[in-house]
């Protein structure tokens, strides 16, 4: 079988889409076995690293928007019928927003409750809400409720890949794995 490579995406958006993939497991993981947050809760060891990979999250989130308006999505393999083709960008777009609303909820929670919050434990950042904020405590609760809806859509954009992997055998998936990956998985 000839391998007719699908258009990619550049390496820096694949960097970008794999590392806040990594990182968000990791804030999942953190956020399981961290302590829960009481009132006289201090923000150290795992709370933390939860507080700062959040900022990171937000970040490379920024910057990710960033490369992607200043250069183009590779156009998708395969015909999807319209509706799934909106579909899909509907629930990445929502991915992006959760992505930047979900760590925003949390650091102004953090922020309400007068916690330091720093970019790699050494730059601080600047609060979100006043200490003793109610609108920041609330968003505690959102950013809570929120984290369960980033999940499930998490969980349908990696159902979506695989469909299209196994099911669809379009080259979707394939677009986002660096070159040696993507012939391997166009062999199948």
């Amino acid at each position: 079988m000839r391998y007719e490579p699908a258009p990619v995406y550049n390496a820096p958006a694949r960097l970008f889409h794999w590392l806040t993939a990594l990182l968000l497991l990791i804030q999942f993981v953190l956020a399981w076995t961290m302590p829960d947050v009481h009132r006289d809760t201090q923000p150290v060891g795992l709370i933390a690293w939860h507080l700062g990979i959040g900022v990171v999250i937000v970040l490379l989130v920024f910057v990710r928007l960033l490369w992607r308006s200043i250069h183009a999505v590779p156009p998708e393999p395969g015909s999807l019928p319209p509706a799934l083709r909106a579909l899909a960008r509907y629930t990445h777009w929502l991915l992006y927003l959760l992505l930047i609303a979900v760590p925003l909820m949390g650091w102004a929670n953090a922020s309400s409750r007068d916690w330091p919050i720093t970019l790699f434990a050494a730059i601080p950042m600047p609060p979100l809400s006043p200490a003793g904020s109610p609108i920041g405590h609330a968003l505690g609760d959102w950013h809570r409720v929120f984290a369960w809806v980033l999940l499930a859509l998490v969980g349908l954009h990696v159902g979506a890949a695989l469909f299209h992997h196994f099911v669809l055998r379009d080259e979707t998936l394939a677009r986002m794995l660096p070159a040696h990956r993507r012939q391997a998985a166009s062999e199948r």
